[in-house]
């Protein structure tokens, strides 16, 4: 990419676009698109078109979905295909017929199946069933991830596909309703030492464990593979260790602190037993995570909540 590439980022207010839009500022690109929901609707097939066809540009970093944590992807199970299928469909397909020169695709973990072995390697897709819990949302970037090399295969596109793991920074969800578990978590421990309550219940045994990548280490991994991969299937993003999430709630409540007690609900679902990325394949790439997680956590924590934040 050349700092004067009309660079368009879908999805630019949510926690991914707006970390790759910070990455790219930062780095001097001058000619960065983007449009508002209520401004193009990505669902909408001639919207899409006429967007496309006006702005012609040149890379385009697709990271517009529909997200949520588990009850989100449980209960509107519908939305999430539908919505997430409308949108790739449409912004890869009009990529390539404006003769884009580069689409990055922006997947998720949840692609791989529930038990697959660990670390998640690329090439374990497809090779079990998925977690029940968020499939639509994981058979909608498959289809995405898919649909990526089709289009390299049969018109010679270069679609590239990347899959972050669970990620975590500014512009990141605090939605009790639909958020992932650490923003969950940051706001239950920050409202509990607020209201000085005695205890924060939180969902599950605790017991499975989770990789956690800061949004701003994604979006330098992204610009870094934008620039330097060219080929078919997918690149995991990660950092290649994981954490309990019995001992991220302690982490959390250390950095918030709170002092009450910690209570799990076990009758809640816990999701995949263990989601970590094999991240061999990036590393070999030339790309290595860089921000430690408590430092992580704890600048998110300050940004987020410093009204009443001591820190």
């Amino acid at each position: 990419m050349q700092l004067t590439d009309k660079i368009y980022i879908a999805g630019h207010r949510g926690m991914v676009g707006s970390a790759i839009h910070r990455r790219l500022n930062g780095l001097g690109f001058q000619n960065i698109i983007y449009r508002t929901s209520s401004e193009l609707d990505l669902r909408n097939q001639h919207e899409v078109a006429a967007f496309f066809e006006a702005e012609k540009p040149v890379f385009v970093f697709l990271a517009a979905a529909k997200v949520g944590g588990i009850m989100a992807n449980n209960t509107f199970r519908a939305d999430f295909l539908y919505e997430n299928l409308m949108i790739q469909n449409n912004v890869i397909h009009q990529a390539y017929k404006n003769g884009v020169e580069k689409l990055m695709f922006l997947g998720s973990s949840c692609i791989y199946p529930k038990l697959a072995p660990q670390p998640l390697k690329e090439d374990y897709l497809l090779t079990g069933l998925l977690e029940p819990t968020n499939e639509p949302y994981a058979i909608a970037k498959i289809a995405g991830i898919k649909m990526c090399d089709a289009y390299r295969s049969q018109y010679g596109c270069n679609f590239i596909s990347v899959m972050p793991t669970n990620l975590y920074g500014p512009n990141d969800n605090y939605d009790l309703n639909n958020s992932h578990v650490l923003p969950a978590m940051l706001r239950k421990f920050h409202e509990a030492k607020v209201n000085n309550d005695s205890t924060v219940n939180l969902w599950g045994s605790g017991s499975p464990l989770r990789e956690f990548l800061h949004a701003d280490d994604m979006a330098d991994a992204c610009v870094y593979l934008m620039n330097s991969y060219n080929e078919a299937g997918i690149v995991n993003i990660g950092v290649g260790k994981d954490i309990a999430i019995k001992d991220l709630a302690e982490l959390i409540k250390n950095i918030v602190g709170f002092e009450g007690e910690i209570v799990w609900d076990s009758t809640k679902p816990d999701g995949t037993p263990r989601k970590l990325m094999d991240v061999s394949k990036l590393n070999s790439l030339g790309w290595v995570a860089k921000i430690d997680l408590h430092n992580g956590i704890q600048s998110v924590y300050n940004e987020k909540f410093s009204e009443n934040t001591q820190a």
